[in-house]
């Protein structure tokens, strides 16, 4: 068991602690989601830990839940409600992911698991297939909420960065924005060495992602006396 879960889990609980006390001092709603992704992003590496120490179906379902499932669509909601400032457009995708992740929580929690060997020392990622029995729409939903946070977080950290270089204005927060939308590209694009029996990458790019992440928040949200812009994925 490589030891990068455990790294990952530090991290990002660091990171969400770091969100939410911005959030209680400044308010923002996208402040807030941004610390419940987190905190999903939390869950899912902390799953990884346990599950290298023992096998539980519960665990393995939050695994699931939490890292396959609303991690991404969550850190994006809090991308939603900073770019769209307007009308209630933001709230009401806000009801809607709400009501299609209570859904996701329902059908993963009702999944069956089936009577396979699980082997702690191999990662979860390689086994759950034969253990947690997924009917069509718990995969389609899991689809659903990928593309929907990808598009949302890291869309929004490129756009909001385009923004600054545009019109020439605090660089901290176009990097740092650049390093957000790197980070959150970071665990997506994992899903393709998983497939290709290279295992062990995603814990690396879980960890990678971490970092990034926090460091772009970190640089993003550096006080800086220029005038600032529109817009961005870090305030």
């Amino acid at each position: 068991m490589t030891f990068f879960p455990y790294l990952s889990t530090i991290v990002t609980f660091v990171f969400a602690g770091a969100v939410f006390n911005r959030y209680r001092q400044r308010g923002g709603m996208h402040l807030l989601f941004w610390s419940l992704g987190l905190v999903f992003y939390g869950l899912g590496t902390l799953s990884e830990v346990i599950l290298s120490l023992t096998f539980s179906v519960p665990v393995l379902k939050l695994w699931y839940l939490t890292g396959a499932m609303l991690t991404a669509a969550w850190l994006g909601m809090g991308t939603v409600f900073l770019l769209i400032r307007k009308g209630n457009a933001a709230k009401n995708l806000t009801w809607v992911l709400a009501a299609v992740s209570l859904l996701a929580l329902g059908l993963v929690a009702a999944a069956p698991a089936l009577s396979a060997s699980y082997d702690v020392s191999a990662p979860a990622s390689e086994q759950y297939r034969d253990i947690l029995s997924r009917n069509g729409l718990v995969i389609f939903l899991t689809i659903l909420l990928n593309i929907y946070g990808t598009i949302t977080m890291v869309g929004g950290a490129i756009y909001s960065a385009f923004l600054f270089w545009r019109k020439k204005v605090l660089a901290n927060r176009m990097f740092g924005n650049i390093l957000i939308a790197a980070g959150a590209l970071a665990p997506a694009m994992a899903g393709s060495f998983v497939k290709a029996g290279l295992v062990d990458v995603l814990y690396v790019s879980e960890f990678v992602g971490a970092v990034l992440m926090y460091s772009g928040f970190v640089l993003a949200t550096a006080s800086k006396t220029e005038p600032a812009a529109t817009a961005a994925p870090a305030d």
